[in-house]
């Protein structure tokens, strides 16, 4: 079997794949995943926050999405739940948050300072997901290519026979825009700062009406801040208003950030379809999996058992035709 795409959604449709004993070819142009939209991803396992603004099919397949992960990579995944927090005059988007989703504590000011001291007397409000989870995108990503690369798998730069496979799995992603019916593209910008002054323990969220944002320790005194949502597929340079508007947010959170080095800032293409929710379909021998818009490592394990159960079928039903 081919898949083509090595971003989180090929690698675990692949490792989906091997898992029940499939012999897997996984074709990488880029020979890596430093192209890949899923190398800027948060690595939020974050359902009921994903929640406020996104459809009950998301939480519904984000629920297991840390029990997963934890299979594939054991070790990676660090269960310390999501922090929502928002400005005294941005109270009203706090509770508006909190009305459309479940799954939350609500905090005052000395429940905050317990869970995370460095914020201690900056936030009187706030929300805690305690079930939610977190990864690193990279480390997982890495890991999980040298895991199937042990298992057996081939990755490969070019095939120019895909007919000789059995079945074909395209999880190329933005690629496939202007030719997936409806697929279009949403710029995601980040960046990553070095802050020794600063601690957290989990991902952050600070609510804001016009950018929130959120900021997600890696350790070593590293912070992934993230990420805007421009409907455009341009991904050229990070644009000084974001850039600007990412680094506000970061100081709003803690002042401490002023001082940080930028140590990167990046910029992706999310491929989405209108009602953003991923779509696992088939048409002749090629099955896709595309869509995942913002919730790439979310929702990528329960798609991959999607795919896998296309890809049988697909094989019962031409070994059981006339």
């Amino acid at each position: 079997m081919l898949v083509k795409g090595a971003g989180v959604a090929g690698l675990t449709v692949a490792h989906e794949l091997r898992a029940r004993d499939a012999e897997v070819t996984v074709l990488d142009p880029y020979d890596g995943c430093l192209r890949a939209a899923s190398w800027l991803a948060g690595g939020m396992l974050a359902p009921w926050c994903e929640r406020e603004s996104a459809d009950e099919a998301v939480l519904m397949r984000g629920l297991t999405a840390a029990d997963k992960w934890e299979a594939i990579v054991p070790g990676e995944v660090r269960r310390n739940g999501t922090l929502v927090v928002a400005s005294a005059r941005d109270l009203g988007e706090l509770r508006r948050f909190a009305c459309r989703t479940t799954g939350y504590e609500w905090l005052e000011q000395p429940a905050i300072a317990a869970l995370e001291p460095s914020l201690a007397g900056r936030f009187r409000h706030g929300l805690f997901f305690r079930r939610e989870a977190h990864l690193d995108p990279r480390r997982v990503l890495c890991l999980l290519r040298t895991k199937l690369t042990a298992q057996g798998v081939t990755f490969v730069g070019e095939s120019s026979h895909e007919e000789s496979f059995d079945s074909v799995v395209d999880c190329t992603g933005a690629a496939r825009i202007g030719e997936a019916e409806d697929l279009r593209g949403v710029r995601g910008e980040m960046l990553y700062l070095r802050s020794f002054d600063v601690d957290l323990s989990r991902p952050v969220r600070l609510l804001h009406p016009r950018i929130p944002v959120y900021i997600v320790p890696r350790g070593d005194g590293l912070f992934m801040v993230g990420a805007t949502m421009i409907e455009t597929e341009i991904d050229g340079p990070i644009v000084a208003r974001s850039l600007m508007e990412l680094l506000n947010a970061a100081y709003t959170l803690f002042p401490a950030f002023a001082d940080a080095t930028i140590i990167e800032t990046g910029v992706g293409v999310r491929p989405a379809f209108p009602d953003n929710l991923p779509r696992a379909s088939h048409q002749g021998t090629v099955i896709s999996l595309n869509g995942l818009y913002r919730h790439g490592f979310l929702l990528a394990p329960a798609m991959a058992a999607e795919v896998a159960e296309l890809v049988f079928n697909q094989h019962a039903t031409g070994r059981n035709a006339p």
